[in-house]
């Protein structure tokens, strides 16, 4: 059995949007290239198709990996984000002392990271480090960048 993912109502929601895209129209696109590139003739020579059928496979393979996601997908609903310590699906105000300055982030399953939009993943070094910790509570996070130290803010969902 494949493991278990945690998700929010929006990361499901973004999973199944991107299968039914790709089920509904991205197919129907490739079958069309592969139609098109099939009235070219000689296949030993046909990048057109080449390229079809290769982006066929990724579709096929990407909606493969969709699938398995929501088979084995738990969602953490609003009512279940506690804010008494940082879990999946909380918003944790933390002070970075390192560079002196308040950061915002949003606690997501890994599928869901975007770090530009400061959602990081429960499985990233700093969301792991956050993971279990309770408001006022200092943690120290080893980064790409060098050692930091977050200092815990608010918790909120």
């Amino acid at each position: 059995m494949a493991n278990q993912l945690t998700l929010t109502k929006e990361g499901l929601e973004k999973l199944q949007s991107e299968l039914d895209y790709l089920k509904n129209e991205k197919r129907k696109e490739i079958v069309e290239s592969i139609r098109i590139a099939l009235s070219f003739g000689d296949l030993s020579e046909n990048s057109e198709y080449d390229e079809a059928k290769t982006q066929q496979a990724k579709v096929e393979g990407r909606i493969q990996e969709l699938e398995e996601m929501l088979r084995n997908v738990k969602v953490i609903e609003d009512d279940q984000i506690s804010t008494d310590s940082v879990n999946i699906g909380a918003k944790v105000l933390v002070f970075n002392s390192t560079k002196k300055m308040d950061v915002e982030y949003t606690i997501v399953g890994s599928t869901e990271a975007s770090p530009l939009q400061h959602k990081i993943s429960d499985v990233s070094p700093i969301g792991k480090a956050l993971l279990g910790h309770k408001v006022g509570e200092s943690v120290t996070v080893e980064t790409p960048a060098g050692e930091i130290v977050l200092e815990i803010m608010s918790i909120t969902k």
